[in-house]
């Protein structure tokens, strides 16, 4: 249960329990706990035994009216709602609002690797969501408008002070899916997951706030800190096994009792 129990933990969300099903544009792209729906309901969504639906353009005053109400934290930034994280967008919502709609999110985290060794970053203190915990050198959101490959130049010179060129140079390996219940409410997130090998002489530098320090660690380190601790972020946790099992750094018996439970997409 060493390694195990962080995919177990991003994959608690059991559906659809007792949320209704969200819909737009005639796509069912979330579940909503019934509470909330009815609240969305009296702000003019349609609450029906199909589920709720809300047309695209009464997503905004919809979730800021609720936002303003406490029932989540507006977050200012503004993600594409999609049905399928490969499909079209069919409209636009504040980040803060897809946990409690259950809408999927999409991101990025690229390994920063140096030989055998790997950069850490320690989330800020001030960070609302996992604040303190250890993280990717690079990873974020792909906003409203962004493809993933420009997330990536963009997460990796604003977090770390990558280059857009040296930034280019990463790999895509593969992608991660979950559903998972968080305080927030339900994260239906896919990463997209990227390998950069960077030089020896390469030092990041936490340029936005979002990161405190990095550290250059070897990787047996970090395979002990994902086996026996929870010091990092959640959702890390899963790119890096990812990441282990890629690079047969787990005994056969470890890496077979991971593969019945874990199944990144490949590239």
């Amino acid at each position: 249960m060493e390694l195990i129990r962080h995919i177990l933990a991003c994959n608690n969300a059991i559906l659809p329990g007792n949320r209704l099903r969200v819909w737009v544009a005639g796509h069912h792209v979330g579940w909503i706990l019934p509470a909330l729906a009815n609240a969305a309901a009296a702000h003019g969504a349609r609450l029906d035994d199909a589920g709720l639906t809300l047309r695209p353009d009464q997503i905004a005053p919809i979730t800021r009216a609720l936002a303003e109400a406490g029932s989540f934290r507006w977050r200012g930034e503004v993600f594409d709602l999609r049905a399928d994280p490969d499909g079209p967008s069919l409209a636009r919502i504040d980040r803060g609002a897809l946990p409690k709609f259950g809408i999927g999110a999409v991101g990025i985290h690229l390994n920063g690797l140096v030989g055998d060794h790997l950069w850490v970053a320690r989330r800020s203190r001030d960070k609302p969501l996992d604040p303190g915990k250890l993280d990717h050198l690079v990873a974020g959101g792909v906003a409203a408008g962004d493809t993933i490959e420009a997330t990536v130049i963009k997460e990796a010179g604003e977090e770390a002070g990558l280059t857009p060129a040296l930034a280019a140079t990463a790999r895509r390996v593969g992608r991660i899916q979950y559903a998972m219940e968080r305080e927030e409410g339900l994260r239906r997130d896919t990463l997209y997951c990227y390998d950069l090998e960077l030089p020896a002489d390469f030092e990041p530098v936490p340029s936005d706030g979002e990161v405190q320090a990095f550290e250059l660690w070897p990787i047996a380190r970090v395979v002990e800190c994902v086996r026996d601790t929870d010091d990092f972020k959640f959702n890390v946790n899963l790119v890096l096994i990812d990441l282990f099992l890629r690079r047969d750094l787990l005994s056969p018996a470890e890496a077979r009792s991971l593969a019945a439970a874990f199944r990144p997409e490949p590239h």
